[in-house]
């Protein structure tokens, strides 16, 4: 695969098209990390609006020790969100090549962590599944805030809700009848279609991504984490390279 081409996929200089391609290879990663952690532990981890409300109702139900769980996956999304906006403005500030690049490293890392983590799951469940929710968590705050910050808040990977909204939106824009103009002279009614295009790509690649986590997950168990940490060091690897060499010199 050349050079540019991947060095496009997280270089700061940024494209329409590179921030489509960025965003479906993470929206499989995200798809597959969710589905192979739920199988994991039984709980979905990127799924922030699911967790709120499982604080409200063990809240109400005076169930706190599992109030402070769903607040520790809740502080962990945050907290990965947070340190993705640390390093990129890190980065930023160095005008380094590597600022969208490096959270993807870091995520690579933590996503072979798991991996670890997850052969002990079996034999210390008290202490693992807690810890591998939490770092499940921060690894989807930390890659959504990536990709929201690379792509100006158009583009979000590690949850469908807002994207199946957004695709809904598109479809009643296709379906609206334009035979009659308001009097005012609005104009009439229009889908977007690239946005549509883009959205259902983000869609079936997160779909994607959570069959074959899933699958992989199922037959060979935690080193199906490998691969995707491999992807992600693959997206980050040019630009991080560039800025070793600048160093060198």
């Amino acid at each position: 695969m050349p050079i540019n081409y991947l060095r496009g996929f997280t270089s700061p200089q940024r494209t329409t098209r590179a921030n489509k391609r960025l965003g479906c290879s993470l929206a499989f990663v995200a798809g597959a990390a969710n589905a192979g952690g739920f199988l994991a532990v039984g709980q979905y981890t990127s799924h922030m609006s699911g967790i709120v409300s499982s604080m409200a109702d063990n809240l109400a139900l005076g169930e706190i020790g599992l109030l402070m769980s769903a607040l520790s996956s809740l502080v962990a999304f945050v907290a990965g969100a947070a340190t993705s906006a640390i390093l990129i403005n890190w980065g930023r500030r160095r005008n380094a090549q590597s600022e969208y690049a490096v959270p993807l490293v870091l995520e690579a890392g933590l996503l072979l962590c798991f991996g670890l983590l997850g052969s002990n799951l079996e034999n210390h469940r008290l202490l693992y599944v807690p810890a591998t929710v939490i770092l499940l968590c921060f690894v989807m705050g930390l890659q959504n805030a990536m990709i929201t910050k690379i792509s100006k808040a158009e583009i979000r990977t590690t949850h469908v809700t807002g994207l199946v909204t957004d695709i809904g939106i598109e479809l009643g824009k296709m379906l609206y009848w334009n035979a009659v103009l308001p009097a005012s002279g609005a104009a009439s009614v229009k889908v977007d279609k690239p946005k549509l295009k883009l959205l259902a790509s983000l869609f079936a690649m997160f779909f994607v991504g959570g069959v074959v986590g899933a699958l992989g997950f199922k037959h060979v168990g935690f080193v199906s984490t490998i691969p995707l940490a491999a992807i992600l060091l693959l997206l980050a690897a040019v630009p991080v390279m560039d800025d070793l060499i600048a160093y060198r010199r």
